[in-house]
């Protein structure tokens, strides 16, 4: 069994150099080698998870060197459920954009370069998952930062290179503060390997530890996008498509919670910094929440969002009791399905109605009752109605701050509360706005050319705050495009055309997702009790270190 550890990263990498090799010439044999591969990591994501928890964690020393001088990969169970849910939700996000791709005939591109860089991101975020060692990690943080700068300016438009440009400076930032921690973790000890360093970490001086720490923190921090290391991610994010975007917001920023996760429960025991954790998780909530209620175009509501969901998660990582950590894990797990969901339905507005600016959207529960209810489910889940997972995550992290009964706990509980209202209020607001009101004067018909505003970012096509149609003021300012302001809705860049009837794949893909998310309610059961025992394992270390070390 130990054998399948490294095929969810080298089966992409194999896929990869024959989608380039050829993807050109047998466009479908690509698409078919994309998605054959990625249902095969789902599979063995699956096996690998049953197989950590049946058989307690898995691990592969390449090249069959020990530590430290080996590469080693290790699944535990944390690992196996973050391999499947990230690899069913890329699956869906591929198909998704097979159907996106079809239904604008956009072919140059998706062949040429969407699918190699696609296929590279998933084996770098599976590589980062397995990384049983600090260098490993970060050599699957720069695999999966690599394709995401391809993907996030896929199309060369102005504001993906804009954004593109945003994100690669945070990135390559956050890479040297990585390295300067290797460096500093390796002098220190004398090894980069997890096992190791969790022996030997403790006969450090506490000031050299408190720095390692905080140094790692941080760098996973900027990758989570927990405040005040996220504003980047509201004007990065929206600029991409629909299944980039999609796949970024539910996956990416999971990674450095992951990384969090791991280094805070194996590297660093004691909750040192509990307290920083909990005041970061706090701002993030009520932060990232304020500014959700603050906008009217809708990927950059869910951008807000994401920000302030994560403080959720980095709640549980700071009260660090098994409880609160198994909430974290439920949380992690749900928030990936579901924002992932919310992303790609925002595709399908925008291919319906022309734009994701709410202010000129309406009526589409009328209009299109299919998507309607692919947006209602996913927003009531986020929101945390009952019965539905992200209930259950929340219900989890606010019993383990009640359990704790300190102050700053008791604080964190009651801004959860109070973000998860907030967040019912920004879902109510989309619904109202572009599903439930009238169709406001001025929106895109169908067979409208959505235009491309990637010459003219500064131009008299912005709106601004006093032309906005079904105001009465629509006489005043500069006159929109017919469809609002779009920017490059296609995977290429190109203009689309609204229509109708949503494409079919794409219509699929989106509610796979859904029911991904509701799966995780039907099963809230077993799920619980396999996060529970993931926790309890993450705080007891010793099954880990055993299976690395062979002690």
């Amino acid at each position: 069994m130990n054998a399948l550890v490294p095929l969810p990263v080298l089966l992409p990498l194999c896929a990869t150099g024959l989608s380039l090799a050829f993807g050109t010439r047998l466009k479908r044999f690509q698409r078919f080698i994309s998605v054959a591969v990625l249902s095969a990591v789902t599979a063995l994501s699956v096996i690998l998870m049953i197989a950590a928890d049946t058989e307690g964690p898995l691990s592969v020393h390449l090249g069959d060197f020990a530590p430290p001088l080996g590469i080693t990969l290790v699944a535990d169970r944390l690992t196996g459920l973050m391999l499947t849910v990230s690899s069913s939700v890329t699956l869906c996000v591929l198909v998704y954009s097979l159907g996106q791709g079809m239904a604008d005939r956009d072919e140059e591109t998706p062949v040429a370069v969407f699918h190699p860089a696609y296929l590279i991101l998933v084996a770098g975020v599976s590589c980062t998952f397995l990384a049983g060692d600090l260098v490993n990690l970060y050599v699957g943080f720069e695999i999966m930062l690599v394709a995401s700068f391809v993907l996030l300016t896929l199309g060369g438009t102005g504001p993906r290179i804009r954004a593109g440009s945003t994100y690669v400076i945070i990135s390559l930032f956050s890479s040297m503060l990585f390295l300067t921690a290797i460096a500093m973790t390796y002098a220190a000890t004398g090894t980069a390997n997890f096992a190791q360093l969790a022996l030997r970490l403790g006969e450090l001086p506490l000031g050299v530890q408190t720095l390692i720490q905080a140094m790692l923190l941080t760098v996973f921090a900027i990758k989570a996008a927990v405040f005040p290391l996220a504003a980047w991610l509201p004007d990065s994010y929206p600029t991409a498509p629909a299944p980039v975007t999609a796949v970024f917001a539910g996956l990416l920023t999971k990674v450095g919670v992951y990384c969090m996760l791991r280094t805070e429960t194996l590297l660093f025991p004691g909750n040192r910094l509990g307290d920083l954790l909990m005041a970061a998780a706090l701002a993030s909530l009520v932060i990232g929440i304020l500014g959700a209620v603050a906008q009217t175009d809708l990927k950059r509501l869910l951008s807000f969002t994401l920000i302030s969901h994560i403080g959720y998660m980095v709640f549980g990582i700071g009260l660090a009791t098994r409880q609160a950590y198994g909430g974290a894990i439920v949380y992690v797990a749900h928030h990936i399905t579901v924002q992932t969901t919310l992303f790609l339905v925002a595709g399908l507005i925008e291919r319906r109605g022309g734009t994701t600016e709410l202010t000129r959207l309406g009526g589409l529960a009328k209009a299109a009752p299919v998507l309607a209810l692919l947006f209602f489910v996913p927003a009531m889940n986020l929101a945390g109605i009952p019965p539905l997972s992200g209930f259950i995550g929340k219900l989890g992290l606010m019993r383990a701050g009640v359990a704790d009964g300190g102050v700053l706990p008791w604080i964190l509980v009651i801004g959860s509360t109070v973000t998860s209202l907030l967040t019912l209020y920004v879902m109510a607001k989309v619904w109202n706005l572009a599903f439930w009101r009238a169709a406001p004067p001025g929106q895109a018909a169908d067979g409208t050319v959505l235009e491309s505003d990637d010459d003219n970012d500064d131009s008299d096509s912005d709106p601004g705050p006093d032309n906005i149609p079904g105001t009465g003021d629509e006489g005043i300012g500069p006159r929109p495009h017919p469809a609002g302001r779009v920017v490059a809705a296609t995977l290429h860049g190109r203009a689309v055309t609204t229509t109708t009837r949503l494409p079919r794949t794409m219509t699929a893909a989106t509610a796979a997702t859904v029911a991904l998310g509701l799966a995780f309610t039907v099963f809230a059961g077993p799920l619980t009790e396999y996060t529970d025992r993931s926790a309890a394992e993450l705080l007891k270390r010793t099954p880990y270190i055993e299976e690395v070390l062979g002690r």
